[in-house]
């Protein structure tokens, strides 16, 4: 996803402060009326239990994401896994992998902890900058705004995977790639949210309750600590919400390309890539983790707009389709309908007046 366009999503929220005691309330009530906001959290809440709960549940099933199996797999064959359904029995839930016979499911939700886990920490990096840079951008001297900006913009100029690939190619692979792979993200993808933490500190500034503070001698910190965060709210979880799909997209591409996450630690993007050759002969080895991607960013993209809507419930979701539409059509056409009649009873209104002052 685009910075623009996630710009343009989380840029909708609006900047109005409201008590946090009634607006977590309203938020809340909000979120709880989109049925698919609801489904969203309780899917990405189950996938982050699997991968916290990870090291318990490959003990349950007695297995783990290193351990290889080579009298599971059919040397003759390349490595196919043995049995039916890629050697899915009572001690391997979900098959194995071909070739070294490692289990399928340990690797998976070993792999949940890793994506997710680099997608919340990459996020967590570019909310911190982004806010940071944002603030100072707008609170600064002119020339100390002239800077940020165009460091700003030169960071959101960057291509993204193409910096991410030079960057992780050159560091030593003693370093904890995981780590690696979200400082990378978060250090060269930041510039979207400062940009719009930056606009809505310009807003902010115009209020009466920063003009007074500023009156009485705040400084600039303290003036966005207890004036300026809280309007910021709503806009940055906005985007942050919708950063981590794209996080989470990120990764699986850099693991795919070759990059990211190294063996023997488990990602998704990282199986999807060892898979390519194995498809045909043993699908579910791309298939299951695909799927778990596809599931992830599905849920926490939906999850996403529903947050956006519940903190600003005058922008209409961008994922309602069909049903909402001709709700607003009939709506539309019953006010044109009203609006029409009221016309023409105010002309029939007249004549009659025009015909009584007439007779008279």
């Amino acid at each position: 996803m685009s910075e623009v366009l996630l710009a343009s999503q989380a840029a909708g929220t609006g900047t109005t402060p409201v008590p946090a005691a009634s607006g977590a309330r309203q938020f809340w009530r909000r979120l709880r009326a989109q049925r698919a906001a609801l489904v969203a959290a309780a899917v990405v809440a189950l996938l982050v239990l699997v991968a916290l709960a990870a090291p318990l549940l490959t003990a349950i099933a007695g297995q783990d994401p290193t351990t290889y199996h080579p009298d599971l797999v059919d040397s003759a064959r390349g490595g196919v896994p043995t049995g039916s359904l890629g050697g899915i029995s009572g001690d391997h839930w979900l098959g194995v992998e071909p070739q070294t016979g490692r289990d399928l499911f340990a690797r998976l939700v070993y792999g949940a902890r890793v994506s997710l886990g680099v997608a919340l920490a990459a996020t967590l990096v570019q909310v911190l900058i982004g806010v940071v840079v944002g603030i100072a951008s707008a609170l600064g001297s002119q020339w100390v705004d002239q800077l940020l900006s165009r460091l700003t913009d030169v960071i959101i100029a960057l291509p993204l995977m193409i910096m991410s690939l030079a960057l992780l190619a050159i560091v030593p692979g003693s370093f904890p790639r995981p780590v690696l792979v979200a400082l990378v993200i978060g250090l060269i993808a930041w510039g979207g949210i400062a940009k719009i933490v930056r606009a809505q500190t310009l807003t902010l500034k115009q209020l009466d309750h920063v003009a007074a503070a500023r009156l009485s001698g705040w400084g600039s910190w303290r003036i966005a600590r207890r004036e300026l965060l809280p309007g910021l709210a709503a806009p940055v979880i906005t985007y942050a919400a919708l950063l981590v799909p794209s996080n989470i997209t990120v990764e699986a591409a850099l693991s795919f390309l070759g990059v990211g996450v190294k063996p023997p630690t488990p990602s998704w993007g990282q199986m999807i890539t060892a898979a390519d050759v194995w498809y045909q002969a043993a699908p579910q080895y791309l298939l299951l983790p695909a799927g778990a991607l596809f599931v992830t960013v599905l849920a926490l993209t939906v999850l996403g707009d529903g947050i956006r809507t519940a903190l600003d419930p005058r922008a209409a979701s961008r994922l309602r389709i069909g049903t909402g539409r001709r709700h607003e059509a009939k709506a539309g056409a019953v006010g044109t309908v009203a609006a029409v009649a009221a016309v023409a009873v105010e002309k029939t209104e007249a004549t009659a007046e025009e015909k009584k002052g007439a007779g008279a």
